[in-house]
C-alpha cells in the first residue's frame, strides 16, 4: 500500500462525490478495499463476546464484491482470517458500497450520517451453532454475534471516543497516569479533528515498553483524515503502518530537524514529548516553528523539568533564562513586541506566535501572524 494512494483516497473522500468516484475508478478495486478494511480493523472496538465469532465484511466496487473475514474474540483486537471452509460458521455479513464506506471513514464533516449498509445474519449461524437451535448455548452464540458486529461497526465510523479513552485503549501515557493532558488536547485540537492534518510528535515511547508507540496510534485514531509522524532518536520503523510514519533523528540536532521538516512538513501540530532537556526543548522550538502552518499548534509537554537541574533546569523560578518555562515567558513578551520600547525583541517567534495557553506541565503555542499593530505611544503628561 502506497502513502500516495491512501492520501488520494482520504482527500477525495473529503471532497465531492465526483472526485471520489474519479479516484476510486483510477485505482484497483482491491487497493481501495484494502485501504478501507485496514482502517476498519484499526478503529474496531475490542470485542466482548464470549463465543469467538467470524464476521464477513463485503465491499462493493466496480461491480465486484470483495469479501473480508474478521475474527472477533473477547478481549483481543479483531483480525483478518482466510475465508473459512464451508463447515465453519460465519455469523453475520456486513455489506458496504465502497464510496459510502470511504466517506464514512474519511469524510470531512463531523455531522456525517452513518454510511448505508446491509447487515445480515447468515442462516448457518443460527443452525450450526453449539447445541440445538433452541438451546441456551445457541442463544448465547447469537448474542455473541451481535456483540461482535457491534465491535466491527465501531471500526466503520470516524466518530472516535475522546482522547482520555483513546489513551487507555492505545496505551498512551498522556492521560490517566501522572498526566491529565487529555482534556487540554481536546480543548485545542477537537476543532481540527476532521481536517486533513500533518501531526509530528517528538518522542513517542518504544524501547519494548508498555507504551510502545501508543500515542502515535492514539493520534491516528483521533484524527481520522490525518498523517501522523513520530520522530525518535532510535529506529522505531516497526511501528510504521497506514497513516503512521516514524522518523529517526536526535532532537538536539537542529540541522536534522530542519531537513526532516522540509521533507515531511509543514505540520499542523508539533508535540514535543522528547528528551525534556530544556536546551533541547528550546532549540527544537526555534528550528521547527517556521514549519508549523498558520493556525496550527506547537505543544510542549512536561514543563516540570524547568525546575530540575538534571534536565538543565533551575530550582529557582527567577533563574529561568535557559528553561522551557523561560521560553514561554519570553514568548509572552514577544506577543507584545509592537509595544516594547526596544524593537526586534523576540525575533521570528514574536511576529509568528499569536497565543499562549499554559497549563500544569503542558503549553499550547498558537502559530500565526502577530503584526496587528501596536498601541500608539501617548506623550508623557
Amino acid at each position: 500500500m502506497t502513502h500516495k494512494a491512501v492520501e488520494q483516497l482520504v482527500r477525495a473522500a473529503g471532497s465531492g462525490a465526483a472526485e471520489l468516484d474519479a479516484v476510486t475508478a483510477a485505482m484497483r478495486p482491491e487497493q481501495v478495499a484494502s485501504i478501507l478494511i485496514d482502517e476498519v480493523l484499526f478503529r474496531a472496538g475490542i470485542p466482548d463476546n464470549d463465543w469467538p465469532v467470524v464476521i464477513e465484511v463485503r465491499i462493493m466496487t466496480k461491480g465486484l464484491t470483495i469479501p473480508y473475514f474478521i475474527r472477533a474474540a473477547k478481549g483481543v483486537p479483531v483480525d483478518l482470517i482466510p475465508q473459512p471452509s464451508p463447515d465453519k460458521r460465519v455469523a453475520m455479513r456486513i455489506d458496504y458500497d465502497v464510496a459510502e464506506l470511504a466517506r464514512e471513514l474519511f469524510g470531512s464533516r463531523d455531522n456525517l450520517e452513518s454510511a448505508a449498509r446491509a447487515t445480515t445474519p447468515l442462516p448457518r449461524a443460527t443452525k450450526a451453532g453449539p447445541g440445538s437451535s433452541t438451546s441456551p448455548e445457541q442463544l448465547a452464540y447469537l448474542g455473541a454475534a451481535a456483540q461482535a458486529v457491534h465491535a466491527v461497526l465501531e471500526g466503520c465510523t470516524s466518530k472516535a471516543p475522546d482522547l482520555a479513552k483513546l489513551a487507555v485503549r492505545h496505551r498512551s501515557a498522556k492521560n490517566g497516569l501522572v498526566h491529565r493532558f487529555g482534556p487540554r488536547y481536546e480543548r485545542h485540537l477537537r476543532p481540527l479533528r476532521r481536517e486533513s492534518l500533518r501531526v509530528l510528535e517528538i518522542g513517542f515511547g518504544g524501547y519494548d515498553s508498555a507504551f510502545d508507540g501508543g500515542s502515535l496510534r492514539m493520534w491516528k485514531h483521533y484524527f481520522p483524515r490525518s498523517w501522523i509522524f513520530g520522530l525518535d532518536i532510535s529506529d522505531q520503523s516497526h511501528l510504521d503502518e497506514q497513516r503512521i510514519t516514524t522518523l529517526r533523528a536526535d532532537q538536539s540536532d537542529t540541522d536534522a530537524l530542519v531537513r526532516i521538516a522540509g521533507q515531511y512538513g509543514p505540520f499542523d501540530v508539533v508535540i514535543d514529548d522528547g528528551s525534556h532537556i530544556n536546551e533541547h526543548v528550546r532549540s527544537s522550538f526555534a528550528a521547527l516553528l517556521p514549519y508549523v502552518r498558520t493556525g496550527g499548534y506547537y505543544v510542549i509537554e512536561d514543563l516540570w523539568t524547568s525546575y530540575r537541574p538534571s534536565y538543565g533546569g533551575s530550582e529557582d523560578p527567577a533563574d529561568c533564562g535557559g528553561t522551557s518555562l523561560g521560553l514561554l515567558k519570553t514568548l509572552t513578551d514577544g506577543l507584545h513586541h509592537e509595544e516594547l520600547p526596544v524593537a526586534g525583541i523576540g525575533g521570528y517567534a514574536a511576529a509568528n506566535v499569536t497565543g499562549l495557553h499554559v497549563y500544569h506541565n503542558i503549553a499550547f503555542i498558537e502559530k500565526g501572524r502577530n503584526t496587528e499593530g501596536g498601541v500608539p505611544r501617548c506623550p508623557t503628561v
